[in-house]
């Protein structure tokens, strides 16, 4: 089986940008658990509105159930990546006051939240392209972008609030599609164009999807087992209840951990470096 060529060499430079957008919730007042809303169903137990702190919040911000959400019926919780925007806006935004001891930052911080999550977002996948060395045409404008965005994450939080991030997100998903275009294109052979396609319950156990373009594909509950997913865009796509069992997931581009944790998987599951194999797909496997 020829390896997936479509990292650079040496990695390392990238890796370590990507550290600072991994959540540590240690340094966050617990913002994914108060300022966004959710509602009763297969991933939440109840309804909780935005601005609303969970009923399992603690006094210290951390969750009273964090390693029982999956059985307590909170799963969406084990399967939402905030990219490090939490501790962003707790420590850098608004200082490190939180809002139960200044609710007057209460609204303000909620709003921004959201913002800073999508920016983060991008700064993960941004850096993600310049790790792909077929890509090196596009770093210039991409290392451009990725200072743009990290600047506009410094800044206060009226202009975050007032951000007009979904132009901001078309501007640079089209570098991100550019750099996808000539990652893929080293592959050999011709690539399947999946892209946006509803292939919800779809059976394609086994498939030749390598080098495909899977960007915001729906493949909820699809089985995906033992396919071939090497070198596959994998951005935006809906991976809820996907079967990945045994499938090659070898440099897979701009998958992230969360939508890992949303599908279904076993220890013959092949990832690409950098993320982890979630702990409830030993127990389903």
């Amino acid at each position: 089986m020829a390896p997936s060529a479509s990292r650079e060499g040496e990695p390392g430079p990238a890796r370590e940008d990507r550290e600072r957008l991994r959540a540590d919730c240690a340094d966050c007042f617990g913002l994914c658990c108060t300022a966004l809303p959710f509602a009763r169903s297969a991933d939440f137990a109840v309804d909780k509105p935005a601005g609303q702190p969970c009923s399992h919040l603690q006094r210290d911000f951390r969750c009273g159930i964090h390693a029982r959400l999956r059985d307590k019926g909170y799963s969406g919780c084990t399967v939402f990546d905030c990219f490090g925007a939490g501790q962003k806006v707790s420590q850098v935004t608004f200082g490190g006051t939180d809002w139960r001891r200044d609710p007057r930052t209460a609204r303000s911080m909620f709003a921004v939240f959201p913002v800073m999550r999508q920016l983060h977002e991008l700064l993960w996948y941004v850096t993600e392209a310049l790790g792909l060395a077929a890509a090196r045409p596009v770093h210039p404008e991409l290392r451009r972008a990725l200072i743009r965005v990290e600047d506009l994450t410094h800044g206060s939080a009226e202009s975050l609030a007032g951000l007009d991030v979904e132009t901001l997100r078309g501007e640079v998903n089209s570098l991100l599609l550019r750099a996808s275009e000539l990652a893929r294109a080293q592959v050999p052979g011709r690539k399947k164009n999946h892209r946006g396609a509803d292939l919800i319950g779809a059976k394609l156990p086994g498939a030749a999807l390598r080098g495909a373009s899977l960007r915001g594909a729906l493949l909820i509950a699809s089985d995906l087992s033992g396919a071939d997913l090497r070198d596959a865009d994998l951005i935006g796509a809906d991976l809820r209840d996907t079967d990945l069992r045994g499938a090659d997931l070898t440099g897979a581009l701009f998958l992230t951990q969360a939508q890992l944790n949303a599908a279904r998987g076993d220890a013959a599951t092949r990832l690409p470096a950098g993320l982890d194999r979630p702990a409830h797909w030993t127990a389903a496997a």
